[in-house]
């Protein structure tokens, strides 16, 4: 698995280019990365810059994923949401597919990160040109 390092801002168009830039990682980390991001723009607000990383682990079969904002301040959490809610789920589908999850704060900003088990190689890559983001090697 190929490592990734984005720097883009936390913008509703985001979330699809983000799932687009992903698409040779299962569903699991994609879905995971984009619950990340779309939580920042929620709760930090829209056009905040983030830094996404997808990192292959030890095993060649489990990635982290992290997304970091400069917002020290809010504590994700896992909420209870009400059956007919549109939203607040974000955090509980990261929470079911990662095997763990959690917040680590910095001077900088908070990173709020998973662990998942890949289920298949990922596809080729490519180059995928993905407008506002900027890859760094």
């Amino acid at each position: 698995m190929r490592d990734v390092e984005l720097h883009m801002p936390a913008t509703p168009k985001a979330v699809p280019e983000l799932r687009n830039r992903l698409h040779g990682y299962d569903y699991d980390v994609r879905l995971c990365a984009t619950e990340l991001l779309t939580n920042v723009v929620e709760h930090v607000g829209d056009g905040t810059p983030v830094q996404v990383r997808v990192v292959a682990l030890d095993a060649p079969t489990r990635a982290r994923i992290e997304v970091t904002d400069p917002d020290p301040r809010g504590m994700p959490t896992v909420l209870s949401v009400a059956e007919t809610a549109e939203c607040g789920r974000g955090l509980v589908l990261v929470a079911a597919l990662a095997e763990r999850w959690g917040v680590e704060r910095g001077p900088g900003g908070k990173t709020v990160w998973c662990e998942v088990v890949r289920r298949w190689e990922p596809a080729d890559f490519g180059e995928v040109a993905v407008p506002g983001c900027l890859a760094r090697p």
